[in-house]
């Protein structure tokens, strides 16, 4: 141990980093030799390397990108709105033929916990309090199980797609025993692949790598950037190339109405060419603290809300819409060869962020300081940050309302919370019935409330048979046959006309309440 001690401590002091060291003459040898597994799974002089980039990261953010930016061309610019129905079927039919012959994985990234909504397990877990109360994987898991079932019909070939789900260090272990508690939801479990996003070290304002504990250092998730590195070294980009796989659809966890390996959006960014594909909603308003997918300098890149001014933020085209309107969500599409040749040539050239932070350290005693103000850095990545090494995207427009509602805070935010989401969730499923020709009328206390299960109905199809001509009252769930449906972590019976209620009580299919 003494040899790998004068090894290492000439390699840190080589890059300033002898202090993780200073407790050495203090630790027992079971603490030694968890700080040297704990030092050398570290790349001190890549991390180095990365934190004299964020010096001009931070440098670089202060300069705002109006007059270097460009809206995407109209011609790589696809709308679901202004596409007319025989475009849109050919696209779904693409998609669908994709998904078929097996060429499609879905690519979810799932590390983070759900702290901001007031639980410590990981977000994917999350019940929005649903009538079904359906978590988050669940409603995922079934809509690619639904995908699967249309391209079926469509094509006549049985395909699967790939569910490649990146976790954290500390989701993995719970999302993975989560999994297989519910037996990943009716998938098979040798298409769900779960893999660990990387850690980074967390440094202090002038570049020391900062110790959690005397023998550990002090790391951080290196954001959902990480996913590319995470895909090859996890050996996850392997198995895409072993399954054939010719492209992914990638998405965060916490988009409550995320149309999982969407084959329309599949089948556009195919028929396009494109390496990248982005889908993206209009801003609700100039100033909505969201990303813009945009051209800088020629290259496609998301810019920041803050890395404009109000008045490039307010520019509108002579049809009154905003110039800069492409909201991005974080979903994706990418081509397994672009991923391939990114991770070969620039993976290391990835622009990296950083979040100034409140981050415990130890103090010269080896005891350990929570601060009460940032005291240092965390490094990120950012999934978007991979556009600029393409030259071959696209972006698809959706509709907020259709397809966007995040959950990211608890229900006192008001915003992008449980209670937002599940509201959008409902009115969803109302149009959807509304479109077939249903009605749902408010129920005893005044409300409407419809869920639809995604093994019925992946985004509104096939409900024409079940409510046409027919009058509902809240609440009202629709699910498919022979699917259970569970409240309170009991069976309430099983759908045989794949209509029914949340309170045990058959009361006929007028009313829509079993």
């Amino acid at each position: 141990m003494e040899h790998e001690y004068e090894n290492l401590r000439s390699s840190l002091t080589k890059h300033g980093q002898e202090h993780l060291l200073r407790f050495w003459p203090e630790l027992d040898d079971g603490r030694r030799a968890e700080l040297l597994r704990d030092i050398q799974s570290v790349d001190v002089e890549e991390v180095c390397a990365y934190f004299a980039r964020t010096v001009r990261t931070l440098e670089e953010q202060q300069q705002k990108l109006d007059d270097r930016m460009q809206p995407i061309p109209p011609e790589l610019s696809g709308s679901l709105q202004r596409s007319s129905p025989q475009e849109l079927e050919g696209y779904r039919a693409e998609g669908l033929q994709l998904i078929a012959s097996g060429k499609v994985g879905v690519l979810l990234m799932a590390g983070g916990q759900g702290t901001r909504l007031g639980v410590d397990f990981p977000k994917g877990m999350y019940d929005i309090g649903l009538p079904s109360h359906k978590p988050l994987f669940q409603i995922q898991a079934e809509r690619i199980r639904k995908v699967e079932q249309l391209a079926q019909q469509a094509t006549g070939k049985k395909g699967y797609v790939t569910w490649y789900i990146m976790t954290s260090g500390q989701t993995r272990e719970p999302t993975l025993d989560f999994l297989r508690k519910h037996n990943y939801f009716g998938l098979n479990s040798d298409n769900v692949k779960l893999f660990e996003q990387g850690m980074l070290p967390c440094f202090s304002m002038d570049g020391k790598i900062i110790l959690d504990s005397p023998s550990r250092i002090s790391k951080a998730p290196d954001g959902n950037g990480g996913v590319y590195r995470a895909l090859r070294d996890c050996g996850m980009l392997d198995d895409i190339e072993q399954r054939g796989i010719s492209c992914l659809h990638a998405h965060s966890v916490d988009n409550i109405l995320v149309q999982v390996a969407d084959p329309i959006f599949i089948g556009y960014c195919s028929l396009k060419g494109a390496q990248c594909g982005v889908k993206v909603v209009p801003k609700a308003y100039p100033t909505e603290a969201v990303g813009v997918v945009c051209s800088v300098d020629g290259k496609y890149q998301v810019v920041e809300y803050n890395e404009i001014t109000l008045a490039t933020a307010e520019r509108r085209n002579e049809d009154g819409e905003l110039t800069f309107s492409a909201g991005s969500i974080c979903n994706h599409y990418f081509s397994s060869q672009f991923l391939r040749v990114f991770l070969s040539q620039h993976e290391k050239s990835l622009p990296l962020h950083v979040a100034k932070k409140k981050i415990p350290y130890v103090d010269e005693n080896g005891l350990q300081i929570k601060p009460d103000k940032p005291n240092g850095i965390k490094i990120e990545k950012f999934v978007f940050d991979v556009f600029p090494f393409t030259d071959s995207l696209v972006v698809w427009e959706v509709l907020r309302n259709e397809e966007f509602s995040p959950v990211k805070n608890a229900d006192s935010a008001e915003k992008d919370c449980p209670r937002t989401a599940r509201q959008d969730t409902i009115n969803l499923h109302i149009s959807y019935v509304e479109k077939a020709g249903g009605k749902i009328l408010p129920g005893p206390d005044g409300s409407t409330i419809c869920e639809i299960s995604p093994l019925l109905s992946y985004a509104g199809e096939g409900l024409v048979d079940l409510v046409q001509g027919r009058t509902f009252t809240s609440p009202l769930v629709l699910t498919a046959p022979g699917e259970e449906l569970v409240v309170n972590g009991k069976a309430k019976g099983v759908a045989c006309g794949a209509v029914k209620g949340v309170n045990g009580v058959s009361n006929g299919i007028s009313n829509g309440v079993h």
